[in-house]
């Protein structure tokens, strides 16, 4: 679990319902479902036309990369390419033949095969390359996603706070009640405002992050497996890796 996330969504509405208990509001003012479902509904809705279907079910879907995110470790991805082009020069890169077989990422598992295929140094490079791409393409759809998202959200809230202020202006025959109804109606900009910029706008800044790291990750075996293929000493080959995330650090 990312602790970063959840002390970030717990801190974002504790600071926004602290403040308005220590400024005087009641709490229960600041509660409605018919905002909560305008701000919601409305968002979500204008996300639904602007995505493709299966774009909006993989971004509800990568909430959990936010949450619960698969650690990217650079340090075992350097020792493993180490790993490989020690046994390539030592035994020859059909040695490492065992390694794709034993191999549980498809990435390294498909560059490998590639390697010990004999495939030409800049097709192993176009092939791998076209792979990242394709990934770092499908996974930024759903940052996208959170940021539309976060985009609609603010507006949507602003719809509710007019939508309110028109029932008010419906009743204005009784004077007690126009303050409570004029409060009540801005609940809704609220709700907007937070699901834009604790919710949504932040998850959307998570899964970039999240796949900046599994990029470079996938670039490094790229880089590793092209240097084993060329003969390169494996101490040369650490120390490229290394540079990708800053050196021994």
């Amino acid at each position: 679990m990312d602790l970063a996330t959840i002390i970030g969504i717990v801190l974002g509405f504790g600071a926004v319902f602290g403040g308005a208990v220590l400024e005087g509001v009641h709490i229960g003012a600041l509660i409605s479902p018919t905002s909560a479902l305008i701000v919601l509904g409305g968002t979500f809705g204008a996300v639904f036309i602007s995505f493709p279907l299966e774009v909006v079910i993989k971004g509800f879907k990568d909430v959990r990369i936010a949450i619960f995110p698969s650690k990217v470790d650079h340090e075992a991805v350097v020792k493993d390419i180490i790993s490989y082009a020690t046994k390539a020069r030592r035994n020859g890169l059909i040695s490492l033949e065992q390694e794709a077989q034993n191999a549980k990422d498809p990435f390294i598992k498909k560059g490998i095969s590639l390697v010990v295929d004999g495939i030409d140094p800049q097709k192993l490079r176009e092939t791998l390359e076209a792979d990242i791409m394709a990934y770092e393409d499908h996974q930024k759809h759903s940052a996208e996603f959170y940021e539309a998202a976060g985009g609609y959200a603010p507006t949507i809230g602003i719809i509710g706070a007019v939508l309110g202020l028109i029932h008010v202006m419906a009743n204005l025959s009784d004077p007690t009640k126009l303050g409570a109804g004029i409060a009540a109606a801005f609940v809704a900009t609220i709700y907007g405002l937070m699901v834009a910029n604790i919710i949504c706008l932040p998850i959307g800044s998570k899964i970039k992050i999240r796949m900046k790291a599994e990029v470079l990750r996938r670039v490094m075996i790229l880089e590793g497996l092209i240097a084993i293929q060329n003969g390169e000493n494996p101490h040369f080959i650490e120390q490229k890796l290394k540079a990708f995330v800053g050196g021994d650090h």
